[in-house]
């Protein structure tokens, strides 16, 4: 038998809400993650799954938020640039708004938060990168806030790290861990999609 969570010890839900009750937060889906040094392991099935993601909540009429991280002129995150930009099979349509950020967590230094309050928002479905980085920061930061987020696995990716000492840990180490730690308290985390109903 598996040890509990820390959201099961606070009776916390279990369940993800109907994607008609939440609203979609698309998480730096940006060109950099697709190749060279930044490449994600499974980052193109991640964005497939994304993209089928954001066609049903464009069909269900529910709030999109896209987040994109901005590191500057030149930088692997240059949203004025190629690399920054946000991957096309996930692109805003139609006035979606774009959250510009520079930390981790998407609500630092950001109107988010404002943001999802006018839309009277307290359910997010979380998808994007990295899943141990910003993916991981913005599931807490929404938990601290109040918010009910729902991490999409399947929507999601992340590369190997260096570990300590000549250890590497593995993407899917990275991977396994990132989605459990958000699992144990900050968030439901399903497996895929289709586990969200509509």
């Amino acid at each position: 038998m598996s040890n509990p969570t820390l959201r099961v010890l606070a009776d916390l839900p279990q369940q993800p809400v109907s994607l008609a009750e939440s609203t979609l937060i698309l998480i730096d889906c940006q060109n950099t993650y697709t190749r060279g040094i930044m490449e994600l392991e499974g980052v193109q099935a991640a964005l497939d799954e994304a993209a089928a993601l954001l066609e049903r909540a464009r069909s269900a009429g529910i709030p999109i938020i896209h987040i994109q991280h901005d590191d500057g002129p030149g930088s692997l995150y240059d949203i004025e640039g190629e690399s920054g930009a946000i991957v096309s099979q996930v692109a805003p349509h139609n006035g979606e708004p774009v959250v510009v950020k520079n930390y981790p967590n998407s609500f630092v230094q950001t109107d988010l938060d404002e943001v999802l309050k006018t839309s009277n928002a307290t359910n997010l479905v979380l998808a994007g990168f990295m899943t141990h980085m910003c993916v991981n920061s913005t599931a807490r930061g929404a938990f601290n806030l109040g918010y009910a987020p729902t991490v999409v696995a399947s929507a999601t990716a992340t590369r190997a790290l260096p570990g300590l000492g000549d250890e590497t840990v593995s993407a899917k180490a990275m991977q396994a861990a990132s989605l459990a730690a958000m699992a144990d308290l900050f968030a439901v985390v399903v497996p895929s999609a289709h586990d969200i109903p509509d």
